[in-house]
């Protein structure tokens, strides 16, 4: 299948997204098991390590709605964007779709970068400023999150962007449905949210 990029929806320029620089990174061992308390609370883990809608936890913490604001779509030009492992499991072209969530009283929660196949996200993202768990929800797809990667980690541009002092939590993961991969998503989270979940951790990981 030949697939069309209209210019007038997507920026052709290089993309630039926002990881993390790892002080520390755990697998799908870690995932599992989960982390010392001392090195992430419960309502943390419960967060960056649960498999469930973030934006639904996000707004279930906040008491209020929360908005995505799209900063970014980009084709993808470079093979793997130096973004995550299983990158390559989503098909070429590729768009990156850059976000922030954010509560209606304006403040930044997190921070989404995800990968799409070109000639699906018009598909199941009908709807460009929902969050992508609504906006399935919506289609009634149904989905398997597959947490793959936990980052803890630095960032001048989220440090300035969410007004916070790092280190900063983040995660990748994979979006399955119908037993293939739709999209790979990393998340990192403003730790903003110890208004509502208390302390991060006691200590370091690293």
């Amino acid at each position: 299948m030949t697939v069309t990029l209209n210019s007038h929806q997507y920026s052709t320029l290089k993309p630039s997204w926002l990881p993390l620089h790892c002080l520390y990174s755990g697998d799908k061992a870690v995932i599992q098991q989960g982390l010392p308390h001392s090195q992430l609370s419960p309502a943390w883990q419960m967060l960056i390590l649960g498999d469930g809608s973030p934006t639904r936890h996000l707004q279930l913490v906040t008491g209020e709605k929360i908005e995505v604001d799209v900063i970014d779509m980009s084709v993808v030009e470079i093979d793997l964007d130096d973004a995550p492992e299983k990158l390559e499991t989503i098909t070429k072209p590729r768009i990156l779709r850059q976000v922030w969530l954010k509560t209606a009283s304006g403040k930044r929660l997190a921070y989404a970068a995800s990968w799409w196949a070109a000639n699906q996200i018009d598909e199941y993202l009908q709807n460009r400023s929902l969050p992508i768990w609504d906006s399935l929800s919506r289609l009634h797809t149904e989905l398997y999150r597959d947490i793959r990667g936990l980052y803890y980690g630095e960032s001048s541009q989220l440090q300035e962007y969410f007004a916070q002092k790092g280190p900063f939590w983040g995660r990748h993961y994979l979006f399955w449905h119908n037993q293939q991969p739709l999209t790979l998503i990393y998340e990192v989270f403003s730790p903003t949210l110890e208004e509502y979940l208390g302390k991060m951790s006691l200590s370091s990981p690293c």
